[in-house]
């Protein structure tokens, strides 16, 4: 059971949180809504597995030449080829299936992210920074199907958030891989473990993280004071969640650089208390503050 657990990878699917940020800013929180979104959510998480299997699949001989990689199901040999097959085709009918109970809109969505990952694990990963987009790509179809899928209009600003922070978590995983990589002492194997990384260098990577990260924290603190969301909300105290996310931001850097971390972004949220608290106190803050 644990080497199916650990090949569907659940503990991403706290990245489909994203399908609920629509949600939870719209404050249309009756129970249909409410409802759409937890199978929307549900959809997500089973085609993000059904893409992780795929990923792994077409990887398995990079994977067998990475330090810690070569430890996943399919790399090892705990599970076949053909039960991955299995398995990824399995998992993407269901995610159609939820879909199909919520609205056209959300299947749609649901097909271009497969579509998008087809794509990417086939061979736009090999393509530097265009990688990134298209990781951060996925992160916007969350949202969308959250907002557009569930008949919610999209905010720009949230989309504009959405957007940076996808990138700069993006521009932390490539650097976590070459701080692995390098701290192995194996700088010459990336073209067979991720080629692209052949493409970036430190110091390209950290300018990427820093613009990234800096447009982060500057769309996030402009959308709680502009004037619209003091309308929507009736309240000017949405600034006061701003300090959470420059926190989050700088703790994430940290974890990078002096705690190894950047690999897994789920896994550091789980793993480090102070990220974690950091997440869960702005969630509190906001839905306190906009209700």
């Amino acid at each position: 059971m644990m080497k199916f657990i650990r090949l569907l990878r659940p503990h991403q699917w706290i990245k489909n949180g994203f399908v609920l940020l629509g949600l939870m800013f719209s404050r249309q929180w009756n129970t249909s809504t409410l409802l759409a979104a937890v199978v929307t959510f549900l959809a997500f998480c089973s085609i993000t597995s059904s893409v992780y299997v795929f990923n792994d699949i077409l990887d398995i001989e990079a994977d067998r030449q990475h330090p810690t990689k070569k430890g996943r199901p399919l790399a090892s040999g705990v599970i076949s080829l053909r039960g991955g097959w299995t398995i990824s085709v399995g998992l993407a009918l269901t995610a159609l299936l939820l879909a199909s109970f919520t609205r056209t809109w959300v299947v749609f969505f649901v097909v271009m992210y497969a579509v998008l990952n087809i794509g990417y694990s086939s061979r736009l990963k090999h393509v530097a920074v265009l990688d990134v987009f298209i990781i951060s790509a996925g992160f916007m179809l969350r949202i969308l199907a959250g907002t557009v899928g569930l008949d919610i209009a999209p905010s720009s600003w949230l989309l504009l958030c959405g957007f940076m922070l996808s990138l700069f978590l993006g521009f932390a995983k490539r650097r976590a891989e070459l701080f692995t990589l390098e701290n192995n002492g194996l700088p010459e194997t990336r073209i067979f473990t991720r080629r692209v990384l052949k493409d970036y260098s430190a110091m390209m990577i950290d300018q990427f993280m820093a613009i990234s990260a800096a447009c982060t924290i500057l769309s996030y603190g402009l959308y709680t004071v502009n004037s619209e969301t003091v309308a929507r909300y009736g309240t000017k105290t949405l600034i006061y969640t701003l300090p959470f996310v420059v926190y989050g931001v700088f703790r994430y850097i940290f974890l990078l650089h002096r705690r190894g971390k950047g690999n897994d972004t789920a896994l550091d949220l789980y793993s480090d208390p102070h990220l974690l608290l950091t997440v869960i106190a702005w969630g509190v803050v906001t839905m306190v503050v906009i209700s």
